[in-house]
């Protein structure tokens, strides 16, 4: 009777677990990725104790710390801004606008900002704010 020298282990492939760890963390920063949309421009809005949440398909106009404004992540001057709006308006009469200003900017600008739009007849706007404990909150 012949016995094997060596009896042979089954042989388990160390290099599948890593590509299971390299697929699930592909997933996972893929999911992450997309959930925060980026501004066109740096605004950190200032803080406010609101508690209304706003809806996410709203027109954002964006206006930056240094006066800059955008709509769409495009940036626009003053004129820009009242045709893009009149565009969105005679598309959907029913458009709600939203407003994110930078906290460093000047009030003053946000009142000029809020007029040239309401000149192409938007008639309430919801100025963002940030809550203290949650993110971004509408303050009307």
């Amino acid at each position: 009777m012949q016995l094997p020298s060596e009896i042979q282990e089954e042989e388990t492939d160390p290099v599948l677990p890593l590509i299971n760890v390299v697929f699930l963390l592909l997933i996972f920063f893929i999911m992450t990725g997309a959930l925060h949309a980026v501004d066109f421009f740096n605004i950190n809005p200032p803080d406010s104790l609101s508690q209304a949440p706003g809806a996410l398909e709203d027109t954002i106009i964006l206006v930056g710390a240094g006066g800059r404004l955008a709509i769409d992540n495009e940036e626009v001057d003053d004129v820009d801004l009242q045709l893009a709006v009149s565009e969105k308006l005679a598309a959907n009469e029913k458009a709600v606008f939203r407003l994110k200003a930078d906290g460093r900017v000047d009030a003053v600008r946000v009142v000029e900002v809020m007029e040239l739009i309401e000149a192409v007849g938007v008639r309430g706007v919801t100025l963002l704010t940030l809550s203290p404990a949650t993110g971004p909150e509408p303050a009307e």
